[in-house]
């Protein structure tokens, strides 16, 4: 495996009743004004809102509000929460909602120690120096956002979405109560399990030799993904599918399973320009290019390939060719994505390939993407082309 130093400085808050017993304690410690940040209201029509705002009041704090974050935040909704931050000297951003608004907090919480643009911070190489306390509160598993640095924001005016992490976007701490989740829609749960899922893939398909532990790790994750997607999609009330998969998508990307190991994350880049064009939902776009790039990179590790078939999805391996195991499991991958529903073709959004070429070009404009296989502009084209 590689050298690396690991650090993960979130306290974790899990299960029923942390907020009531918790999250007035935590506001107070980290903080003296909170900027209340949430997407589109539905934390307020199922009663999270007015748990969150009762134990704000508790700590005696002042509390301002920034609603209305979008499903793939803006950099224009980033530049209002900062603003407010430097307005009313705020030192606590509280994020109650989905990974967009964790993103959307993390990028306010940096923005607000800095003098310039937080763009900077996503199309540049510069990364935050400092920040302000952040503390979430997840209503969707999906992302990790609940346990790691990073956060990707949209600028619709150069039709960019890029990304960002540093050591001072980590949340001081989370609360994840899986009955938070239960109001979650069957499409908005797809998405998200999708979106885990392909975090694991991203670090799982490494070149990187000598991991055999984060390697059964990232295993573990994705079959416990796949036994219990059906539980949550069919019962979504169910307390033990949502705390699994809840639970899931935390480990998927706070860096625990894939210490020392390089991942890919060409999927991802090429999901971003997608997006970045049609805001179209992040986990929607993975479903359908992941195994598109799978099929496109299979001949640089069919060993791997063969290992997730063989192991998450306990293909026997008996007569078969790596390539042909490897080839069986990208099958498994597509089977299982169609049974929870997720789409298949980028045409399902109306997208056709008018815009692929500039997007092949953005996302490979410092080189290659991708470490298992690294893509140029021209094979990038080619997932595009295969995904319609």
């Amino acid at each position: 495996m590689n050298s690396f130093v690991f650090a993960n400085p979130t306290r974790l808050y899990y299960g029923k009743g942390q907020i009531e017993q918790h999250l007035s304690t935590e506001v107070k410690r980290h903080g003296s004004k909170v900027l209340l940040v949430y997407g589109g209201g539905s934390i307020k029509r199922f009663g999270l809102y007015e748990k969150v705002v009762h134990a704000l009041s508790e700590a005696g704090i002042p509390v301002f509000e920034l609603a209305g974050v979008e499903p793939n935040p803006r950099i224009t909704t980033v530049h209002a929460g900062v603003a407010l931050c430097k307005e009313h000297g705020i030192d606590l951003v509280l994020a109650v909602g989905g990974g967009s608004v964790l993103d959307a907090a993390k990028a306010i919480a940096a923005g607000a120690c800095y003098d310039g643009d937080v763009w900077d911070f996503y199309a540049t190489r510069r990364r935050p120096e400092a920040a302000i306390a952040l503390g979430t509160i997840l209503t969707h598993a999906a992302t990790g956002s609940e346990m790691n640095s990073g956060g990707v924001i949209t600028n619709w005016e150069t039709q960019e979405k890029l990304s960002s992490s540093s050591p001072f976007t980590f949340p001081r701490f989370s609360f994840c109560d899986p009955e938070n989740t239960y109001s979650v829609g069957r499409e908005q749960t797809v998405y998200g399990i999708v979106d885990m899922f392909s975090h694991v893939l991203e670090g799982y398909f490494s070149q990187t030799s000598g991991t055999p532990l984060q390697e059964r790790l990232c295993e573990a994750v994705m079959q416990t993904i796949v036994e219990w997607a059906d539980v949550v999609l069919e019962h979504p009330d169910d307390y033990a599918a949502r705390e699994a998969i809840m639970y899931c998508g935390t480990m998927a990307l706070n860096g625990m399973i894939t210490m020392g190991m390089q991942g890919d994350w060409a999927t991802h880049g090429i999901e971003h320009e997608v997006s970045a064009y049609y805001d179209i939902p992040h986990g929607g776009g993975l479903a359908i290019l992941f195994p598109h790039w799978m099929d496109a990179v299979i001949d640089a590790g069919p060993a791997r390939f063969a290992q997730l078939a063989e192991r998450v999805f306990h293909i026997a391996p008996d007569g078969k060719t790596e390539r042909q195991l490897g080839e069986e499991g990208i099958a498994a991958v597509r089977a299982f994505l169609a049974r929870i529903g997720a789409p298949d073709r980028l045409d399902h959004y109306q997208i056709d390939a008018q815009h692929f070429a500039d997007m092949a070009r953005h996302v490979t404009r410092g080189g290659p993407i991708g470490k298992f296989k690294p893509l140029d502009a021209e094979a990038v084209l080619a997932i595009l082309h295969a995904s319609l």
